[in-house]
């Protein structure tokens, strides 16, 4: 845990002590402090039918969300990490009670018995998937349901009015981009990490086969829309990404059978216009066909887990170079849009854990304090003031919403450059940097020091708007920790300082604080 981590941690902890007396209060800082142990917390969001559960099987790799329609789908349901799977009903009267874990044909059923979606304010999956060590993932109910219930579920989750939210990030999915839309998202970056402004979401465009009709170039066009998307200022300001997704197919790639396997290489196999005139449509492809052995059932079946897109799309693959189960399952995964998501969750949400969680913390304590005022609690407020003056991270994320929102008089290209290098695309050095993952210690180096001697001349630019200046130094700080990074890297390898190294995060020349105050001088 780094300092700012462990300040936290401190403050929490201070917290508990002064408000312990009062059972509410200790109860929910406790639970922050558990917080911040736990794997982050993603959401997944949107409206109703836009491919949430689907999309959430395919990040797990295994079917355990109910994509149907039934009670479950209106329930906040958590996924997490366990050794031992187990389902945990939680009513908002009464004690928690144990489902039964029963899967048909390999998905998971949730069994209510006489409990109503009503009555329950969450269910709790614990379940031995690797994808969620690392990762709790949160479903929600649809927005904007027929059912005002129902959205409200999602919204008071995730959306509070007077708290931080339950979630740290969320992934939001939507097949056309509305006002609605936006107003989620504006709702949460208030809400979550303390109300600070923070750019924590990703957009996904779902079911993106749609777009063109099921076409085997849909994503191609679904791509064109995407793009669009990222550069609408309006999103922009509220998402880190946008990313087109094939939820179904990325679902069933990930669990691919090899009885589907054995069904998709049969209609490979068949003559191209054959097999053409046979996915006209859904209607035609489940017909009776004498000449191909594919029951109706297994059609049928093929259908609903890959529809015509993915059918489409697996045929082309199995005649070409693909030839074994394993190979198209990725295959499919990788064309479906999927792995694109993944790293987005791993470089913005993933590799920031750390940082969102104790954010919320903060905010937490913060909120007590404004509400819950105390004389003996006056150095909970300082010990607030501190970290929050002194964490570089927490200004990187609050100057990135503000880079996102244009609201930093910077030109296109620099500003672009700042977003890229507090973090924007990724806070790992080469992602910071504009690298490739494999750049050699030498090139990040590099790069890092005309980094930062190109933004100290900007700070120091007499031409540069003043109210830029604060923007500028959280820059320069940034490649300052850059390259004080490498060197702390060659050193822990053993090896000779590298040459023009600074020994630590105070370059020669001052630091972009002291480049401020010159510049404010003059």
């Amino acid at each position: 845990m780094n300092g700012t981590g462990a300040a936290v941690v401190g403050l929490v902890s201070a917290a508990i002590d002064v408000y312990g007396d009062d059972p509410q209060l200790r109860d929910e800082l406790e639970g922050y402090a558990r917080r911040l142990d736990e794997p982050l917390r993603v959401a997944v969001a949107g409206m109703v039918k836009a491919g949430k559960s689907t999309l959430l099987n395919a990040i797990i790799g295994e079917e355990v969300a109910p994509t149907d329609t039934g009670e479950c789908t209106r329930v906040v349901t958590w996924y997490r990490y366990a050794d031992t799977p187990r389902i945990t009903l939680y009513p908002f009267d009464g004690k928690p009670r144990a489902l039964a874990v029963r899967r048909v044909q390999g998905r998971l059923q949730f069994e209510l018995g006489q409990t109503r979606a009503a009555d329950i304010e969450r269910l709790v999956v614990d379940w031995p998937a690797e994808s969620l060590r690392h990762l709790t993932l949160i479903d929600t109910p649809g927005i904007a349901s027929l059912s005002s219930d129902v959205s409200a579920r999602t919204t008071d989750f995730l959306t509070p009015e007077d708290t931080p939210s339950e979630a740290d990030a969320v992934i939001y999915l939507m097949r056309h981009l509305h006002a609605s839309d936006l107003k989620f998202l504006e709702a949460f970056r208030d809400t979550s990490a303390g109300r600070s402004g923070t750019v924590n979401a990703l957009a996904v465009l779902s079911r993106a086969d749609e777009v063109g009709a099921g076409r085997i170039d849909s994503l191609l066009s679904a791509g064109k829309i995407t793009e669009r998307y990222r550069n609408d200022p309006a999103l922009r300001a509220l998402a880190l990404g946008v990313v087109p997704i094939a939820g179904l197919l990325a679902q069933s790639a990930r669990t691919l059978r090899q009885s589907e396997f054995n069904a998709l290489l049969k209609l490979a196999r068949l003559e191209k216009a054959e097999r053409e005139r046979m996915l006209i449509s859904a209607d035609r492809f489940c017909r009776s066909n004498p000449g191909l052995d594919i029951s109706a059932e297994e059609r049928a079946s093929l259908l609903d887990r890959y529809g015509l897109f993915g059918i489409r799309l697996a045929s082309v693959l199995l005649r070409n170079d693909i030839t074994e189960p394993t190979a198209l399952a990725r295959e499919l995964a990788k064309r479906s849009g999927l792995n694109d998501l993944l790293l987005l969750v791993t470089r913005q949400f993933e590799a920031r854990a750390a940082q969102l969680r104790a954010r919320t913390a903060l905010s937490a304590v913060q909120t007590i304090l404004k509400e819950h005022p105390r004389e003996e609690a006056a150095h909970l407020a300082a010990m607030v003031e501190r970290i929050q003056s002194g964490a570089h991270e927490f200004a990187e994320l609050r100057l990135l919403a503000r880079l996102r929102g244009k609201e930093v008089p910077l030109a296109p290209q620099q500003a672009a450059d700042a977003e890229r290098l507090i973090g924007g695309s990724g806070i790992a050095a080469a992602a910071r940097l504009g690298l490739a993952d494999t750049a050699t210690p030498q090139e990040l180096r590099s790069q890092a020091l005309g980094s930062l001697h190109r933004w100290r001349l900007v700070s120091e630019n007499p031409m540069t708007d003043r109210t830029a200046l604060e923007a500028c130094q959280v820059v320069v700080r940034s490649c300052e920790a850059l390259l004080a990074e490498q060197h702390q890297q060659q050193r822990n390898s053993g090896g000779p300082a590298l040459a023009g190294q600074p020994a630590g995060p105070e370059p020669p020349g001052g630091s972009g604080e002291q480049a401020g105050d010159k510049r404010r001088a003059g």
